[in-house]
């Protein structure tokens, strides 16, 4: 079992650590923070690039964390909460296939980081060489509701959006 948790940590978290450098630096086709602030602006964030480096740093540390075994709950609650808020931004209205824009793979990841937050990081990590057990019913539960709790906290910071059909028949009647 440990060297099953060892290799979903590892790939887990060298995946999103990708992603957060691609949000922080630019790097593997990612736009830097400034294109992911325009983006997450697009999207109804206000403070664009705060947010950007937030969501960066998140995915960056969160899966270092995770691919470490170090503070693994901490860096399970920075995934999922950034899976919760990508699926209520980007993909919840495509439906859950991939091949749609949907949310399965956010939804496959939320459930990767789960893993490692309930179970612990095993054998193989910084946590048990230090000598933690940050594993359990309390550790995984804290983790996702952590996740859930900072999410619905981001997304509160959003502007209102207005849908599309609205602007036209707003810009119709002017």
């Amino acid at each position: 079992m440990d060297l099953g948790i060892l290799i979903l940590r590892v790939v887990l978290g060298l995946l999103f650590m990708g992603h957060g450098a691609q949000k922080l630096f630019g790097w593997f086709g990612g736009y830097g923070v400034a294109g992911t602030a325009g983006w997450l602006e697009s999207l109804g964030f206000r403070a664009g690039k705060p947010m950007a480096l937030a969501a960066g740093l998140s995915e960056l540390g969160g899966g270092l964390l995770i691919a470490l075994g170090l503070l693994s709950p901490l860096g399970a609650a920075a995934v999922i909460g950034m899976m919760i808020t990508a699926i209520a931004t980007v993909h919840l209205g495509k439906g859950p296939w991939a091949a749609s824009g949907g949310w399965e793979l956010n939804a496959t990841n939320i459930a990767a980081a789960a893993v490692v937050g309930f179970a612990g990081p095993g054998r193989y990590s910084l946590d048990k060489l230090a000598g933690w057990d940050l594993s359990g019913l309390e550790w995984g539960a804290a983790a996702v509701t952590g996740a859930a709790v900072t999410s619905l906290l981001t997304l509160a910071t959003r502007r209102r959006q207005v849908p599309v059909e609205a602007v036209a028949t707003q810009s119709q009647a002017a």
